[in-house]
């Protein structure tokens, strides 16, 4: 199941990508931290280190922090947010 609904592209967002190694998604409401790990994983081909989710208004979203060996800002051109 593809819990990945679409990336966020904010100020917020790209500033975490480029600091922080971090992109940002919305996600399904049933999905998991392990969920998104892997489909990102699997997605992109990339190592994931972390997930944190948030349930805001507008849906749930994932944050994923990327291992050091990648960098975000290439995920998101290759996925076109930046």
């Amino acid at each position: 199941m593809d819990y990945i609904i679409s990336p966020v592209a904010t100020e917020k967002t790209m500033i975490n990508g480029q600091k922080e190694n971090k992109l940002t998604f919305i996600v399904r409401r049933e999905a998991t931290r392990d969920a998104v790990a892997q489909e990102v994983e699997r997605r992109f081909d990339v190592k994931v280190v972390r997930v944190n989710i948030m349930i805001t208004k507008k849906g749930k979203k994932a944050i994923v922090k990327l291992s050091e060996k990648y960098n975000a800002e290439e995920i998101g051109e290759r996925i076109g947010i930046y």
